[in-house]
């Protein structure tokens, strides 16, 4: 996953915030619940996204209430999908029920077409709903297939552990790598999620 595809996507949602604010006026246009400032506070905050790790904790931890869903087309999704994924495509995901109980989470390819139905959803009031930043290439790179470097120090050996169980719990296949991979660059990948946490 290339930071510029994260990028893109995060600009598509922004651009699609900016329409939403041109029609809604103030915050709260026309009796409207719709907060844009809030929707663009949370963006900000990084509370729209999810990483691959994060997601991957929730599914392997039975989190309650959480449903996967995947917005690409049926051929991607036939031809992987992360696992406990319903596939749904935006325009069902804009017109379907959700309990507010669950925590939803979308994911597309690599993220851009997810952030945007995470804004729709928003619109529609749905509060727990998150996208998966990078998609479906996150997923792949982090869980199934995560290069952990072999030049760790003691402090950053549990984080690597515990992100090679996970990937074996999936299915996947750590490796091990020589120090070619900065050791900085895994302990970002490994530590990375949301602002508040997970």
């Amino acid at each position: 996953m290339t930071r510029g595809v994260v990028l893109r996507g995060l600009a598509l949602a922004a651009i699609l915030l900016g329409a939403l604010a041109a029609v809604a006026g103030s915050p709260r246009a026309n009796g409207s619940n719709l907060d844009v400032a809030a929707l663009a506070r949370d963006v900000e905050t990084e509370q729209d996204h999810v990483t691959a790790l994060e997601l991957a904790r929730w599914i392997r931890d039975r989190k309650s209430g959480l449903r996967v869903i995947d917005i690409r087309d049926s051929a991607a999704f036939e031809e992987y999908h992360i696992p406990q994924a319903e596939r749904m495509p935006i325009e069902s995901v804009v017109k379907a029920s959700f309990n507010p109980a669950e925590t939803i989470v979308m994911y597309s390819g690599g993220g851009a077409h997810a952030a945007q139905a995470w804004v729709l959803l928003r619109a529609r009031g749905v509060r727990q709903v998150f996208f998966l930043r990078g998609g479906v290439a996150e997923w792949l790179d982090e869980v199934m297939n995560p290069r952990i470097p072999a030049n760790l120090s003691p402090e950053n050996r549990s984080d690597a552990d515990s992100a090679a169980a996970l990937s074996r719990y999936f299915g996947g296949i750590p490796r091990q790598v020589d120090s070619a991979v900065p050791v900085e660059a895994f302990k970002a990948t490994a530590t990375r999620v949301r602002g508040r946490g997970c």
